[in-house]
């Protein structure tokens, strides 16, 4: 986690190390993590728990609706009422009322938690035990977000990030032996049991890891704008060549200059610097929660050693058949 949050982290990066990485035993950590993004369209920083309890039981209850799985236990009694509520047996000012009394009891402490201790940004502060109604108040850090670093990414990226998520608890993924592959056509993450199943959409599934940035020259990159591009190119999949080319550990996002522009990689071969590169950022998959954690062990090895051999194997498969080597004429990295 270290490496994703050095280097004077931006509010950005504090966010999304809560997202992708954070610990994962329910599904309430990005339901308030969406709430929070549309609190802070309000103008008012004193969010009264009874207000936040209408948007984050809204979008657990549509995830419920989704995927009945939301989380690693096998009973709650907040999540059955948000069933019950989707089955017309309550109201909903009785689930606004068991989301204050529940709902919020352990993710509000937990929200900013990263490992052993707190990202470096707040995005609020918890003002239940000061008096009056139990409220949270909505700090600075959370309006730049919304400001500076394109929030609609933000929401897409962990509307994503739960949807691999609560599908890895739904099809007991890591057990079943399986891994997460892209659908070039529809730029869909599925996987394989019994049937396929989509996840989720690639592109905000992979954004977070990059920063919002382009993988290779680093420019800011709007996520519609993205191009998802195969690191070894896909071209070597074709030839027989890397019949795993499809697989997460070899898809990045890249500006459309890099991947296709005038100068870009085409079919090149990545330098041995954007190799190291690549062998970092699968680092973090690895460092995030299942079912990237495990869809990288089960491609690549499960050492970092064995990951770094498995790069530098497909590396030189890829040097000896496309020869060129390509980097960016220009890079804009913090």
């Amino acid at each position: 986690m270290t490496p994703f949050l050095s280097d004077r982290p931006k509010p950005d990066t504090s966010w999304r190390a809560v997202v992708l990485f954070g610990r994962n035993v329910a599904s309430y950590k990005f339901a308030l993590a969406q709430s929070l993004l549309e609190m802070a369209e309000r103008p008012t920083t004193r969010v009264l728990l009874s207000d936040l309890a209408e948007p984050f039981s809204r979008h657990l209850c549509q995830h419920l609706a989704r995927v009945d799985r939301q989380g690693t236990s096998r009973s709650s009694r907040f999540l059955d009422t948000c069933r019950a509520f989707n089955r017309d047996e309550i109201t909903a000012t009785q689930l606004r009322d068991a989301t204050i009394k529940l709902g919020f009891v352990n993710v509000i402490d937990a929200f900013h938690m990263v490992g052993k201790g707190p990202v470096p940004h707040r995005f609020f502060m918890d003002e239940r035990t000061i008096g009056g109604p139990p409220a949270i108040r909505l700090t600075d850090e959370l309006y730049k977000l919304r400001e500076r670093f394109r929030a609609n990414d933000l929401a897409e990226e962990t509307e994503a990030r739960w949807r691999l998520v609560e599908g890895a608890w739904q099809y007991d993924l890591p057990r079943a032996n399986v891994a997460v592959q892209l659908d070039s056509e529809t730029q869909e993450l599925f996987v394989q049991k019994v049937r396929r199943v989509s996840l989720s959409r690639v592109r905000p599934s992979l954004n977070g890891y990059q920063k919002g940035h382009c993988f290779y020259c680093g420019c800011d990159m709007p996520l519609a704008t993205a191009d998802v591009d195969h690191f070894f190119p896909w071209m070597l999949r074709e030839r027989g060549l890397m019949p795993d080319a499809d697989g997460i550990w070899n898809l990045v996002l890249a500006c459309r200059g890099c991947n296709r522009g005038e100068g870009g990689k085409f079919a090149s071969v990545p330098s041995d610097r954007l190799v190291a590169r690549l062998h970092a950022r699968n680092s973090w998959l690895v460092e995030s929660h299942h079912p990237l954690r495990e869809t990288i062990l089960l491609q690549t090895g499960q050492s970092e050693e064995a990951r770094r051999s498995f790069l530098r194997s497909r590396q030189q498969i890829a040097h000896d058949a496309l020869i060129h080597t390509w980097e960016p004429a220009e890079e804009h990295h913090d």
